[in-house]
This record gives structure tokens, C-alpha cells and sequence, in this order.
């Protein structure tokens, strides 16, 4: 089958593996510009673009969707079917029906739930203990079409984003070819979403950031592991400003008034939070300094025990 794959980031990646090593013909793939990174601000390009280039396959980076250059490129490439992983633009509905197989997307949560940009973040923010990713058909609407597939997965009470983001980009990867074959040979069942369930994950923010001492140590913990890399978990320790990374809910519990420092040494930094509740801090990083073991940075930033 001839495929025209669109993606940007790492997340995409796997599927465009899985589409190659499935024996389809990816006969192009569109994704985001190259953009400028790290301190020399280099333009790099995206992670599906260097994995098209290492399999010689075109590749094409429109900055417009809607002014019918793009539309025109597909048209030349004749694909039956485009799948989508991650490609960060909406597509507009001439491209959403030109193929003859239609568009399907990769999409990392089990929708209806969490439609929108950061479903595996929101998730873990909220405390859920599955996920999983969906296989769809593409409409105009956000995340709206019917169900072609998917397949859950338990969050582990402990796991980050960056954790939960790998597995399932490989869980996606895994169902897409089975899908695929499916909508090729006329058997794929089409499951509208139930919108009465529908919930939203929206771009995150630093709004997301101040962690809030008088909240049990549970959900900071699961703040701290659904912010990380960006915008992460902040608080003040000692009148500094610092990013939390890693975080461990204890089983101990302290009188202590939320926010108070119940320990500092070896072991970590232990805070009094909501409901007499008791968060170890792991890792964390003062602004304008390195990411540490709490430890490390307690030798430099001694803090008093409350």
C-alpha cells in the first residue's frame, strides 16, 4: 500500500518504523520545519525527518497547509492512505479527503478521553492508573473520529511522562500495522467515540508549575512526574527557586504544618504536605544551576529542618 506518513516528534517515530518493517510503501513524509536548539541555536531537524532521510524516503516540510501547495504534493504522491502520528497541524478537509483509504492518527490516550495536545501528561496529572493509545479516523473536529483501534496500559504509580511517552509510542506502533491491514482489505470496524464521555488535555502552561504544599503528597508527586521536562514542578526551598524532577510518596506521616521541612540529609528532602502527608524531594535544580540528587544540592544549599 502506498502511505504518506505525517509526524514530527520522537513519539512518531516507531510508527513510521513499523509501517516500513510491515512492507507498505511510505511514499513521503511531511513534517515540521527544522527549528533552532540548544545554546548555539542550530537549526535540527525532527526526529522523523532524520528517520525518513535514513531510509531515503522524501520528505517535505510545509509552513502552510491551506494554500493548496501542500494539497498538490499529496495529489503527486497518489497515496491510498495517510496516517498521522503526532504531526502537530490540523489538516484541512482536501487533505483529509483525498486519500481512498481517508487519514488515521496515532493518538496517545484512550478516547474519548483526553482529546488534545498533551493526553499522556494529563493523565498522570490526574492521577490515572491506564492509558493507552487509540487508532482513528481523522475529521476536521479535534481528535473526533471513530475508533479503529486500541490498546490500554497500566500507569505505574511512579512512572513520568517521558517513561509513559515511550512505551506508548511503541504500543501505537504495534497496533498500527494490524490496522492498517485491516482498512486495506475492508474489515476495520469503525467505532463512533461517545461524546458524552469526551474529556480535554490542553497545552500545558506555567501555570501548571507552583506546587502547592497543602495538597497531600500523592497528587504533588503526580505533579511532579506530569510536568517533566516542560514546564515541571516548582517550588521555593529557602528563599531559592527550584525545579522538582523526582519525587518519592513516603509512608510516614508528620504533625507538621504543609510546607514545612521535615528532614534534609542523605536521604533527601522530606516536606510536610496536606492531610499530614510526607513527600520526599529526589532531584531537583535551583535556577541558574544543574539538575542534582537532593543530596548533592543540599551540600551546597544546607537547609534548616523546621
Amino acid at each position: 500500500m502506498k502511505i504518506l506518513f505525517m509526524g514530527t516528534p520522537d513519539f512518531a517515530v516507531p510508527s513510521l518504523e513499523a509501517l516500513l518493517a510491515a512492507g507498505h510503501q511510505v511514499v513521503g513524509v511531511f513534517t515540521q520545519p527544522d527549528k533552532p536548539k540548544n545554546r548555539g541555536m542550530k537549526l535540527q531537524p525532527p526526529p522523523v525527518k532524520v528517520c525518513a532521510l535514513a531510509h531515503d524516503i522524501p520528505v517535505f516540510q510545509p509552513t502552510k497547509l491551506r494554500d493548496g501547495t501542500a494539497l498538490a504534493q499529496i495529489q503527486e504522491l497518489a497515496p491510498d492512505l495517510i496516517v498521522v502520528a503526532a504531526y502537530g497541524r490540523i489538516l484541512p478537509q482536501e487533505i483529509l479527503d483525498y486519500p481512498r483509504l481517508g487519514c488515521i492518527n496515532v493518538h496517545s490516550s484512550l478516547l474519548p478521553k483526553y482529546r488534545g495536545s498533551a493526553p499522556i501528561h494529563w493523565a498522570i496529572l490526574n492521577g490515572d492508573q491506564e492509558s493507552g493509545v487509540t487508532i482513528m479516523k481523522m475529521v476536521l473536529a479535534l481528535d473526533a473520529g471513530d475508533i479503529l483501534a486500541q490498546q490500554a496500559t497500566p500507569i505505574d504509580p511512579d512512572e513520568t511522562v517521558e517513561d509513559l511517552h515511550d512505551r506508548l509510542a511503541d504500543l501505537g506502533a504495534q497496533l498500527l500495522p494490524e490496522t492498517v491491514e485491516k482498512l486495506a482489505d475492508g474489515t476495520a470496524v469503525a467505532i463512533p467515540q461517545a461524546e458524552d464521555q469526551v474529556t480535554l488535555a490542553p497545552m500545558l502552561s506555567r501555570a501548571l508549575s507552583p506546587m502547592d504544599w497543602t495538597r497531600p503528597a500523592r497528587q504533588l508527586h503526580n505533579q511532579v512526574r506530569g510536568l517533566i521536562p516542560w514546564p515541571a514542578a516548582v517550588t521555593e526551598l529557602n528563599g531559592t527557586r527550584c525545579k522538582v524532577f523526582s519525587t518519592t510518596v513516603l509512608e510516614e506521616t508528620t504533625g507538621k504544618a504543609p510546607g514545612c521541612v521535615v528532614a534534609a540529609g542523605k536521604k533527601g528532602l522530606k516536606i510536610a504536605c496536606g492531610g499530614g502527608t510526607v513527600l520526599q524531594i529526589n532531584e531537583l535544580q535551583a535556577d541558574g544551576g544543574k539538575r542534582l540528587k537532593a543530596a548533592d544540592y543540599l551540600r551546597g544549599h544546607p537547609i534548616p529542618v523546621d
